[in-house]
């Protein structure tokens, strides 16, 4: 037994979801100085504005290159980039308080590639389905998608807990409705865009995902095939 002395206060996050917002993290301290005059110069004011349209995600860039076949690596790479890339301050910090919190929670469960992979893979999926549905608006950025993913994690690791406590899954879904009930009041009092629909995409990806991700989930899906 470990002596209480010499344990933290608090568990240490996990490496990857560090490093992930550390990169968002940086990103917007780049914008920030850049739109203070501090470094870049004068052209640095609009570094967000250039960022977004060369590293944010465009539906209709990606429906442009399913109609020609055509997959230049500067706008593939737009899946890997858009969710360090945000539309203000605002944006990115609560975007970052949620990953440290989802991921802290997530990275203690699931393997340090895992996470990165649910981060990662849910802001793709999210991105492809929001094409689909894209009007006007055609951008996505942020990392609120990727940040879905994790809560889509998150969930599917309370479902199991419930489950093994005999209890009812259904009560794993309350963060989902209630982050859901929310973008339904913010979108009826400030106006609402389309990218929710990358958001829920990304939540369900994620936990599909972890199904596969999970802990030993590749030997309860050989159980389940074998059961049948």
């Amino acid at each position: 037994m470990s002596s209480p002395d010499t344990q933290a206060p608090l568990n240490p996050l996990p490496p990857v979801v560090v490093a992930l917002f550390l990169v968002i993290l940086g990103v917007e301290a780049t914008f920030f100085l850049g739109s203070r005059g501090l470094v870049g110069g004068p052209m640095a004011v609009g570094w967000r504005t250039a960022a977004i349209q060369d590293y944010g995600y465009n539906a209709d860039v990606f429906r442009w290159m399913l109609q020609n076949n055509v997959w230049p690596l500067e706008h593939l790479q737009r899946f890997l980039t858009f969710p360090f890339i945000h539309g203000t301050f605002t944006h990115a910090l609560f975007a970052g308080v949620m990953l440290l919190a989802l991921g802290k929670f997530v990275g203690e469960v699931f393997a340090q590639w895992a996470v990165l992979a649910l981060f990662l893979l849910s802001g793709i999926a999210g991105a492809l389905i929001f094409t689909l549905f894209a009007g006007a608006q055609p951008w996505v950025i942020g990392a609120f998608p990727g940040v879905y993913g994790l809560i889509g994690g998150f969930t599917y690791l309370m479902w199991l807990k419930l489950g093994q406590m005999g209890e009812q899954q259904y009560r794993a879904f309350t963060l989902i409705g209630v982050l859901m009930g929310l973008q339904l009041v913010f979108g009826l009092l400030f106006g609402a865009n389309s990218t929710w629909i990358a958001e829920v995409a990304g939540f369900g990806a994620g936990f599909i995902l972890s199904i596969f991700l999970a802990p030993g989930g590749w030997r309860r899906i050989h159980q389940r095939i074998r059961r049948n």
